[in-house]
This record gives C-alpha cells, sequence and structure tokens, in this order.
C-alpha cells in the first residue's frame, strides 16, 4: 500500500511534537484563537456557528434541511458549487465570501 509510508511517517512526527508542544505549555489559559470563515471553510463548521450560519442560510435558505446534507456537508461551498446546477455561483460565492470576512 501507497499510503503506509506516509502514515507511519506522521504518526512518528506526532509522537516526536506532542511531548515537546505539551512541555511548552505554560500554567496561563490561552486567548481563544479568532476564528474566520471563509467559502473554504468545511459547510459543517459554518453551520456550528451561529452567525457564519446566518450568513449561509440567508444567501442559501434550507441549505442545512437539504435532503443531501449529510453528504455534503464536509464539503466547502467553493467545492459544492460545481455540483449544484448553477444554484451556487461565482457572483453568490463571492457575496458569501464578503459576508463571512465581515463577521470575523
Amino acid at each position: 500500500m501507497h499510503l503506509a509510508p506516509l502514515a507511519a511517517l506522521g504518526l512518528a512526527l506526532a509522537a516526536v511534537t506532542v511531548p515537546a508542544a505539551a512541555l511548552a505549555q505554560d500554567t496561563a489559559t490561552p486567548a481563544p484563537a479568532a476564528t474566520s470563515f471563509t467559502i473554504d471553510t468545511p459547510i459543517e463548521a459554518l453551520m456550528a456557528d451561529a452567525r457564519a450560519k446566518a450568513v449561509v442560510v440567508r444567501h442559501l435558505p434550507g441549505i442545512d434541511q437539504h435532503p443531501l446534507y449529510n453528504d455534503f456537508k464536509a464539503l466547502s461551498l467553493k467545492a459544492l458549487a460545481p455540483f449544484s446546477q448553477g444554484l451556487i455561483s461565482e457572483e453568490m460565492l463571492a457575496r458569501i465570501a464578503a459576508d463571512l470576512a465581515a463577521i470575523t
């Protein structure tokens, strides 16, 4: 199998870096990372945030109720667009991207 060496490398790197990362942590609570959403963010991540969900649902009403939602929720809007039969146009993606950028 061609992926076995890559998987082994990934496991080896994880084993080396995790302990170092654990040692580097200080006792102070880190500040929450700023979340920025784009049209490349998976749809399920957009739907998990109330602000991002409001943007997406405003442009694509009912997307989270679509019968195939569970099949495409791991895709981004940009990746889903070619399969939308023109429903998600480049112009719509641009408007969604602008609205998502405004909430971060």
